[in-house]
């Protein structure tokens, strides 16, 4: 008896979680789609090709997720994408560190601008609104004016592995992109669930000011979430341009809404202090989903636009409504 109350208790808890509601909607978007498009929607070629292609805004909304819970908001993740995956390219073809170290080089200046905003942030008390919009036109620039606008190509093989790649055992092959994502998530989602400073990252959202009183140093804190953030969005960059043997200025344009959008989607609250890492990923393959069956449905790119844009006020629009019902 006892083994079947915990059992339904822990049903019940399942079914009241954010997560449950989230799963429900992406089965229900893959029914409909396969409903209407047939088996071009669940043939295996375009299921791991939707799972490879939201694999990148996943990571960078892993990232993401960190700052909301504290109560921020960055936007200068898109920039420092394309950044981070120029600096990484540019390392490899022309600096001549190799890849190894070209890889480390455009993570670390990602990293490396994150923490500038955390520092705009908490040094300076500019608005995270304020900070990362100038931070996101530095980054953008300086992309342009390293580049002067040409891509960088000529990548060697060992580098596109890393977006192109695939391992496994015969015809069990898994995208590389894919086992990226899956590692980020089970390493983050230990940092936020299993460590102090995870904790502490709860509480600045849930209350920032006892948190302080308590004598947490919240501006640490928040400058190590946003080099994070930064440094999510640099590896999502980088695995971008070795998935399209390429590094370009103009990548990530408009990625930072895309980061954003997967966040609340998951179940984050725009007010801080709630998200699990599980959300942003879930978020992130329910738009994958929704744009690869728009595009299956013949649908105009210029109306897969205002779709996501009513799918990202939905979203929002219920967190505001589920912290009404809390109140």
């Amino acid at each position: 008896m006892k083994t079947e109350r915990s059992f339904g208790a822990c049903l019940r808890r399942v079914r009241q979680s954010s997560i449950f509601n989230i799963v429900l909607i992406l089965v229900g978007m893959c029914v409909l789609l396969s409903l209407a498009v047939g088996n071009k929607f669940l043939s295996m070629t375009n299921i791991t090709s939707v799972v490879r292609q939201f694999s990148f805004y996943a990571i960078m909304a892993i990232g993401m997720l960190l700052v909301i819970i504290t109560g921020g908001i960055d936007l200068s993740v898109g920039s420092v994408f394309a950044f981070s995956g120029i600096i990484a390219c540019l390392a490899i073809t022309k600096w001549g560190l190799g890849v190894f170290l070209g890889v480390v080089l455009g993570m670390l200046s990602g990293a490396a601008f994150g923490y500038l905003n955390g520092c705009l942030i908490t040094l300076l008390k500019l608005p995270p609104f304020i900070a990362t919009l100038g931070t996101m036109s530095i980054a953008r620039g300086l992309s342009y004016g390293i580049t002067g606008g040409y891509p960088i190509g000529s990548l060697p093989d060992s580098f596109k592995f890393i977006g192109l790649g695939t391992v496994g055992v015969g015809k069990v092959q898994i995208p590389t992109p894919i086992i990226l994502m899956v590692i980020l998530a089970l390493i983050f989602s230990f940092f936020l669930r299993k460590t102090i400073t995870g904790r502490r990252v709860y509480a600045i959202g849930g209350n920032e000011e006892a948190t302080r009183i308590s004598g947490v140093r919240v501006d640490r804190v928040k400058r190590l979430v946003y080099a994070l953030c930064g440094l999510m969005a640099s590896i999502a960059g980088i695995a971008t341009a070795a998935r399209l043997g390429v590094g370009q200025s103009t990548a990530g344009q408009g990625y930072e809404m895309d980061a954003i959008a997967a966040v609340i989607i998951g179940g984050a609250s725009v007010n801080g202090g709630i998200g699990t890492v599980m959300g942003p990923v879930l978020g992130a393959a329910i738009m994958g989903v929704l744009r690869n069956g728009l595009v299956l449905l013949n649908v105009s790119a210029y109306w897969q636009q205002a779709v996501l844009g009513v799918v990202i006020i939905v979203a929002v629009s219920f967190d505001k409504l589920q912290n009404e019902r809390k109140k």
